[in-house]
């Protein structure tokens, strides 16, 4: 054999190596780089319903936010977007950016935005029918919801719906605009108003 093919030989192994290694680390990706509390919030794309525009991370840069993934047909986030709502009205006006991104796909801007304006939503709605936010998101079901500290880092992820008035989550916000923690009381539980069914999985 000559020292040739001896090359062809090895870089025909380390090719096959690499293509091996290559789709390994797509399909276990989620292990991997998991998106997870305390990760760089990965980037997104989604429309901005009834315009020609598209917002990404980069519109929220330095700014504290809570990013829910959700859907019009998804009866558990139906039932969470009063306190949703509720937490906005309290702290949009200091700084948090609520964006609540919609994954539907059969369903056309107008209805999203009907849908929003029925449920008295003043938040952010955007709209990616692509599905591609659950992707980089590594979302496992709807609604899911992520708490973005300023930096970019990921504070908390919620899997289903939750109280975002409860005293817990509303600490977390004022902490993350540096505002004072809000006393035990002067919200309301929105839970115990409409029912709200407590999630079974959560990552602190």
């Amino acid at each position: 054999m000559t020292s040739r093919q001896q090359w062809i030989i090895v870089g025909s192994i380390v090719g096959a190596m690499a293509i091996a290694l290559g789709t390994a680390s797509y399909f276990l990706r989620d292990q991997l780089f998991p998106v997870t509390v305390g990760t760089q919030a990965p980037d997104f794309k989604a429309k901005v319903l009834g315009a020609n525009q598209y917002k990404t991370m980069a519109d929220y840069k330095g700014q504290v936010i809570l990013l829910n993934v959700w859907a019009t047909w998804c009866e558990p986030c139906k039932q969470e977007l009063p306190s949703l709502e509720k937490l906005y009205q309290e702290y949009g006006p200091k700084g948090l950016k609520l964006v609540a991104v919609s994954i539907d796909d059969f369903v056309s801007e107008d209805s999203i935005r009907a849908f929003g304006k029925n449920f008295g939503i003043s938040f952010e709605v955007l709209h990616d029918s692509t599905h591609a936010i659950e992707r980089v998101y590594q979302t496992t079901g709807y609604p899911e919801t992520f708490i973005i500290g300023p930096e970019g880092t990921i504070r908390r992820k919620w899997i289903g719906p939750d109280d975002w008035t409860s005293q817990g989550n509303r600490s977390l916000i004022a902490q993350l605009l540096g505002l004072p923690t809000p006393r035990a009381g002067t919200s309301g539980d929105t839970a115990a108003v409409v029912g709200l069914p407590r999630p079974s999985k959560s990552e602190p």
